[in-house]
């Protein structure tokens, strides 16, 4: 990928205390980009590591610039707090990054109703929110972005069955992002935004997986959140009108990037295959 795309470029990332936005967020640091991390965790979780402070600090300790937002994604006001801290703070937006999700297995009838709104508000509503309230300054930018961790649309029933409530939040993101790929496509005399999908071919492992009670068995098996990172901000460098309207697995996107030997990832010979993925 180039390796100046992101110098300079601003890149807002929801979800990003730990795991797969924190990555996103250093791996772009280390490519010059300044990074602003939206995330509600403001003092340390009793069963999970980090906090939004924690994640700038990483961010910083690899020389980059970081700006921490304590907010909540599914919160139109917090959402517009951090958007505003952002164009204060570094001029502008160039890369929106919706990577805040809510997960919930259980089947129908176990499901408790609080669960299913929550997965439909942080994945729906929180993608939603952020992208909206970041169009205006991504539309003045010279190379705009908005990448969504959310999985292709894939009708298989057993993917359909498994867990409706949840694809159906996850699902809804990718929706979100094809339909605007569409609505803020480039046209001659009109400025558009890249609009794009990642998702992983294995499972990721971040502390939600390793906290199950399986966990260490599927954090085994499981690649690292760099590969996700990597993945995203090789999308992200892409030049705009070029590459808008997919959605991609990250070992794909890194196979086309030249990269060949994944195994630095980890999850040993054969990886835990992700969810959404036949």
């Amino acid at each position: 990928m180039p390796s100046d795309m992101l110098a300079d470029r601003t890149v807002v990332i929801s979800g990003a205390s730990r795991g797969i936005g924190l990555a996103i967020g250093i791996a772009a640091a280390r490519r010059g980009a300044n990074v602003v991390l939206l995330a509600k965790t403001d003092t340390p979780h009793p069963r999970l590591p980090g906090t939004v402070h924690t994640a700038a600090a990483d961010v910083e300790a690899t020389s980059g610039k970081a700006l921490a937002v304590v907010g909540d994604v599914r919160r139109e006001e917090d959402v517009a707090r951090a958007v505003e801290a952002a164009v204060q703070r570094f001029g502008g937006i160039d890369v929106c990054v919706n990577n805040a999700s809510a997960i919930a297995t259980q089947p129908t009838a176990e499901l408790p109703a609080k669960k299913f709104d929550l997965m439909q508000e942080v994945n729906l509503r929180g993608t939603f929110l952020l992208t909206k309230a970041c169009v205006p300054y991504l539309r003045k930018s010279a190379n705009p972005h908005v990448l969504t961790i959310s999985p292709p649309v894939n009708m298989n029933p057993h993917w359909l069955g498994a867990h409706p409530s949840y694809t159906l939040s996850k699902y809804g993101m990718t929706l979100l992002s094809l339909g605007w790929a569409a609505e803020f496509a480039f046209k001659p005399g009109r400025a558009g935004i890249a609009v794009n999908c990642l998702w992983p071919q294995t499972y990721i492992a971040t502390s939600a997986v390793a906290n199950l009670p399986d966990g260490d068995q599927l954090a085994a098996g499981s690649r690292s959140p760099e590969i996700m990172a990597d993945a995203a901000v090789e999308i992200v460098s892409r030049p705009a009108r070029e590459a808008t309207g997919h959605c991609h697995i990250d070992a794909e996107v890194l196979r086309s990037a030249g990269v060949t030997d994944l195994s630095r990832y980890g999850g040993g010979d054969h990886p835990i295959p992700d969810l959404f993925l036949d």
